[in-house]
């Protein structure tokens, strides 16, 4: 009997459990209030209406949708898709998941970027449409070429066909997206680059990576070595895993930036509420449930960090980031530095010294300002994460492995 990650929770820690539950009554009914019914899709961002000093522009905070974004729809239904019919209705303006993807998939000749296309196959693969051989052209169309690609995107390739293997033939490009992978690495190291080739990031910045270029690729790799047994993909995800947990800090932070090449942290903040509640669960259960290291416990520390953040209360400025009226989580709390001068500062120095830390900065620019806006894909991952049937990723064992195909 399959069980979700929410509920194992409940057995491994009660509040944190009250606290999962929590956000995900927040996601399901915050979903709804970014959907653009004019557009039929998701706003990029609903941010709150600020007076001067960062108030609310009234008693409470009043929130607006800005913009779409086709990318943070797709991210959405690959959450939505795990609640019950009508329920999903509900947070997709009405559409069930599967219909809701053919409006994603009918957009695809208009996309350019790889890394939407990629995101909008992978739903359609996840709900079984029927036009994913379509989405999977428009990638191939759009991956064409053997450049650079930004690791994120190339990531996002390589978890669509993964999950299409089982209904498509995509060895040839998923061979391609997986080595890519692999090869971007600099020397040795776990850590993944924000590229996985030169000429897309500047010379000076070209070792700093983010936290998103590495949950996104171990957990792509994590997800290939699901579906057709790939022990040097899973080895990957389990190293870079083990390298951001054991700098996780001390209340639970994942950190923003690091040096791709010594697996070290260049700058901290900001703290990001979707890589607390959402992104490092998501990626860290893939990589458990593909036969991975078990890393719930730095799962759980993570996502208590959500509840008190302990930068704002050192501050004196405690500030919940969790708003259950008004359907929001917080984005992240940061330096509030000007043109985030922190993160060049350390970039520029770390390029010829790794591991300098211009401690000054920590002095000057404390971390105790909020964001106050919210996407929609921190709720999409975060139902991702939580409502997945733990273990529902066990490696299969496929004559399509890499050994195979050499």
């Amino acid at each position: 009997m399959t069980t979700t990650r929410l509920a194992a929770l409940a057995g491994e820690d009660p509040p944190l459990h009250a606290l999962a539950e929590r956000l995900l009554a927040v996601a399901e009914s915050g979903l709804p209030a970014m959907y653009r019914a004019d557009r039929d899709t998701f706003a990029f961002t609903r941010a709150a209406r600020t007076a001067s000093g960062g108030r609310p522009a009234g008693s409470a905070w009043q929130m607006e949708n800005r913009g779409t974004s086709l990318r943070y729809a797709a991210i959405t239904v690959l959450g939505a898709r795990l609640l019950p019919t009508e329920r999903q209705r509900a947070v997709l303006g009405g559409h069930t998941a599967g219909e809701f993807t053919g409006l994603l998939v009918r957009r695809l000749p208009e996309v350019t970027n790889l890394g939407d296309a990629a995101l909008v196959a992978w739903a359609a693969a996840e709900t079984g449409h029927p036009s994913l051989a379509g989405a999977l052209d428009r990638v191939a169309a759009l991956d064409a070429g053997g450049g650079p690609r930004y690791t994120v995107e190339a990531a996002w390739v390589l978890s669509a066909l993964a999950a299409a293997r089982a209904t498509a033939d995509v060895e040839r490009p998923l061979a391609a997206a997986r080595d890519r992978l692999l090869r971007s690495r600099t020397g040795a190291g776990p850590l993944f680059p924000h590229a996985t080739g030169p000429g897309l990031v500047p010379w000076y910045r070209a070792h700093i990576s983010c936290f998103a270029d590495q949950t996104y690729p171990l957990q792509a790799l994590a997800r290939l070595h699901a579906a057709g047994h790939d022990p040097e993909a899973l080895a990957a995800a389990d190293a870079c895993a083990a390298r951001i947990c054991a700098l996780q800090g001390e209340a639970g932070q994942w950190w923003w930036h690091y040096d791709a090449r010594t697996g070290s942290v260049v700058e901290g903040y900001p703290v990001y509420s979707v890589h607390q509640h959402a992104m490092a669960p998501t990626a860290l259960f893939d990589l458990a449930d593909a036969g991975g290291t078990d890393f719930g416990a730095a799962v759980r520390r993570g996502l208590s960090w959500m509840a008190e953040p302990p930068e704002l209360a050192a501050a004196g400025r405690p500030e919940p980031l969790i708003l259950d009226e008004a359907g929001v989580t917080w984005r992240k709390v940061y330096r509030g530095d000007p043109a985030k001068a922190v993160r060049a500062a350390r970039g520029l120095a770390t390029r010829p010294l790794p591991g300098a830390r211009l401690g000054v900065l920590d002095r000057v620019y404390r971390p105790t300002a909020v964001d106050r806006e919210c996407r929609p894909y921190e709720f999409g991952w975060m139902l991702h994460a939580w409502l997945a049937p733990q273990g529902a990723r066990r490696p299969q064992t496929s004559a399509a492995g890499p050994e195979a195909r050499r």
